[in-house]
């Protein structure tokens, strides 16, 4: 189930987020996330009918991933272009929630009369480029060495799918 991401979701969120974190190669983050920068994150999403956070919640109840659409660009010309997140616990990865989560994702962006989704993915996250595949999404960029994440430098991609 996904659902609109309450406060009590918070610890959970945060608790995800940080687990990619530590992982790598999945965020641009060097440290872990304080509940309330996660807090923050939320808040950021206004309006939130607009730019909903949400939470999926695996059969007993527990949230196992995130997600969100975001504003592309703060300029109002960009207004119709969504950047969508996700993120999925480990120990749920590889049982098709992501896959849920992003077309949950897509779904939503279409419904609120959005024009296009972006994606910025590390050229090594094998798992997310393989769900813009899924997804019929298009590499439109390739920036190399463009993120340090603390041992090395990673490529990032750069993909969109007009809705």
């Amino acid at each position: 189930m996904i659902r609109v991401a309450l406060d009590s979701d918070l610890q959970a969120i945060t608790d995800i987020y940080n687990e990619a974190v530590v992982a790598g190669g999945s965020t641009a983050d060097l440290t872990p996330r304080t509940l309330e920068q996660r807090r923050e994150w939320v808040a950021e999403h206004e309006p939130r009918h607009d730019f909903p956070v949400v939470v999926m919640e695996d059969e007993s109840g527990k949230v196992v991933g995130f997600g969100s659409l975001s504003r592309f660009h703060p300029r109002a010309g960009y207004d119709g272009v969504v950047e969508l997140s996700y993120y999925i616990a480990s120990a749920a990865q590889h049982q098709g929630y992501g896959t849920q989560m992003v077309s949950w994702l897509l779904n939503k962006a279409r419904e609120l009369g959005n024009r296009k989704a972006i994606g910025l993915i590390f050229a090594s996250n094998a798992g997310s480029i393989a769900l813009m595949h899924h997804f019929g999404f298009t590499r439109y960029g390739f920036l190399p060495q463009a993120c340090w994440n603390g041992h090395g430098y990673l490529d990032m991609s750069y993909w969109y799918l007009n809705l």
